[in-house]
């Protein structure tokens, strides 16, 4: 209908934009978003355990362990796609109030994967690990109401007492 009435009122019909086309596109049905999201993040679950397994089974390898457990997490954050749809999720982990976590997060993946890919250091390997572990969980905190300010005053009366 809008296209006739642009057609008999001499308006041009707007070509859709980019993101547009790629949410049109990308629509899925809610049990496929669903199968999609518990696949993927079940995978990611999976390579972080096995990634820790890996400590405990070959004593030393660090290596293995960073480069498993940060594949984990990035198939992790990954599942969420499915939920929200690409444009969205890139929306919501751009916004101010967890643009830090964010950064934080694909900074320490990325300096886990140097460290064990190319530097070869175990240790520091392990290290970026457990900052990206913590910058994984700040991340995840931001998505629940007042959890940020509940797990800071917790730090602070336990500082306090």
């Amino acid at each position: 209908m809008e296209k006739i009435k642009g057609f008999v009122g001499g308006q041009k019909e707007e070509e859709p934009s980019l993101l547009t086309q790629v949410s049109d596109a990308s629509t899925l049905s809610w049990s496929t978003r669903i199968k999609g999201f518990c696949i993927c993040f079940g995978l990611g679950v999976i390579l972080s355990i096995v990634g820790t397994i890996m400590l405990f089974v070959s004593p030393g390898n660090f290596t293995a362990f960073g480069i498993l457990y940060s594949f984990g997490n990035i198939l992790s954050l990954a599942s969420t796609v499915f939920l929200m749809g690409p444009v969205k999720q890139f929306k919501r982990m751009l916004d101010p109030n967890r643009l830090v976590a964010t950064c934080l997060v694909f900074l320490f993946i990325g300096l886990t994967l140097c460290a064990a890919l190319w530097w070869h250091k175990a240790i520091l390997a392990l290290l970026f690990c457990f900052c990206q572990y913590l910058a994984m969980t700040w991340y995840c905190l931001s998505y629940i109401p007042y959890a940020r300010t509940a797990v800071l005053n917790c730090f602070k009366s336990c500082c306090n007492a």
